[in-house]
């Protein structure tokens, strides 16, 4: 699997910067970004599908197909679309599962 980012920042970059951690590893967004931009700012896909493993990174972008939801590290299950990212919030993509 790629691990470049899939989405790179070309504008609105002086915003404070929210730490969190993604798989387990330490990572930064900027204060107002989604989970699905602050995720994709640093990996190539948000999760793998249930079903099938293909990788995904959201849909509608508007929260309506619930193709985007992403896990917390406690299991709690996030839409990464119409989420915002918060300091400490630590995400799992299930990339490293077997």
């Amino acid at each position: 699997m790629p691990t470049h980012a899939l989405l790179h920042r070309v504008a609105e970059t002086g915003r404070a910067t929210v730490p969190f951690t993604l798989d387990g590893a330490p990572a930064s967004a900027l204060a107002g970004d989604t989970v699905l931009t602050a995720v994709l700012t640093q990996a190539a896909q948000l999760r793998r599908n249930e079903f099938s493993d293909a990788p995904r990174a959201g849909f509608c972008m508007m929260g309506a197909c619930q193709d985007c939801w992403i896990a917390t590290a406690e299991g709690e299950r996030l839409r990464a679309c119409s989420t915002f990212i918060a300091p400490g919030m630590a995400l799992v993509t299930g990339r490293g599962e077997a």
